[in-house]
């Protein structure tokens, strides 16, 4: 939050104000993803762009590896299986509007 108030580059910005409809895989019911943020952003060409965004640990973003079928796995596969319709929907929505879907983690913070 505080880069995108500080950026000179995003000329506004806010948070989980966008709603996107998403079919979850676990429950097959139409849910509502709230991405992290939506901003506008001014290119270095001077062309604006609207990026939405989503915070994620990495570990989140990476299929989970099964040792043995635990009560913890089973939550982190459906985890990431919503996570990947939440993105699906969310890249979908972003490419009919003209704006990028973009995924963060701690990686891309280089922490």
């Amino acid at each position: 939050m505080k880069y995108l108030d500080d950026h000179p580059n995003v000329l506004w910005w806010a948070s989980e104000e966008l709603f996107i409809p998403y079919k979850s895989p676990v429950d097959q019911k139409v849910h509502r993803y709230f991405p992290d943020f939506i901003a506008k952003v001014k290119q270095p060409d001077g062309k604006e762009k609207t990026l939405v965004i989503e915070v994620k640990p990495f570990k989140q973003t990476q299929k989970p590896v099964q040792k043995r079928k635990t009560q913890k796995f089973i939550q982190e596969a459906a985890t990431y299986a919503i996570n990947q319709e939440k993105w699906r929907a969310a890249d979908l929505f972003c490419k009919e509007h003209g704006w990028q879907f973009k995924i963060i983690t701690e990686k891309d913070l280089g922490l």
